[in-house]
């Protein structure tokens, strides 16, 4: 092998630079041939394309759903109701059966949170931020109020005789006040 002649890689016969065959794929650019010259039999090809070109997402436009065209005032507001409804069943089986008191704080700051949440994916753009906040608040303390309810009305069942007042100041105690504070701080941050 001489100085001028180009090295052969032993693995293909391809030398180091430019070769015949990325000659013969590569588009002349001369506008009296615009046809590329296709490479001899038994050598190889390459794609105008790499094969992983077909999963490639054109546009990001395409991933992005639109808005929920089903999503209204209606839809969210049944929505959040039916999750301050479970909630408010979930404080009952954990504070009256379960008799858990600490874990309610949880409890009440996940209702508001869903709530939130339930008002924003159901009414989509329909709400204001304002009224969203507001109802996301207002869901959200009663459905920790009609939990403790449910809680008092459970505790009568089972032989209690105290009022309500009186039962939740001598069975939880400032918990009851902590609940509803966190309910409605997690349900006004959840829903900005």
């Amino acid at each position: 092998m001489t100085e001028k002649e180009p090295r052969r890689s032993r693995c293909h016969g391809y030398d180091d630079g430019v070769t015949d065959i990325d000659r013969a794929v590569t588009p002349a650019t001369d506008a009296a041939d615009p046809a590329p010259v296709s490479p001899a039999p038994g050598e190889q090809r390459r794609l105008a394309h790499p094969p992983s070109d077909r999963f490639r997402v054109e546009s990001s436009a395409e991933v992005v759903p639109g808005p929920d065209p089903s999503a209204s005032v209606a839809r969210g507001a049944v929505v959040a109701i039916t999750v301050a409804f479970v909630g408010a069943g979930t404080l009952v089986v954990l504070g009256a059966v379960a008799t858990i008191t600490t874990g309610l704080i949880v409890v009440a700051g996940a209702i508001g949170f869903a709530v939130a949440v339930a008002l924003q994916l159901g009414a989509g753009g329909h709400l204001s931020r304002g009224q969203r906040i507001v109802l996301a608040v207002a869901l959200t303390l009663a459905s920790v109020a009609l939990g403790q309810l449910g809680i008092w009305r459970y505790a009568l069942t089972e032989g209690g005789v105290l009022p309500l007042i009186d039962y939740m100041g001598e069975v939880f105690g400032p918990l009851v006040v902590v609940e509803f504070v966190v309910g409605a701080v997690v349900a006004w941050l959840a829903a900005r």
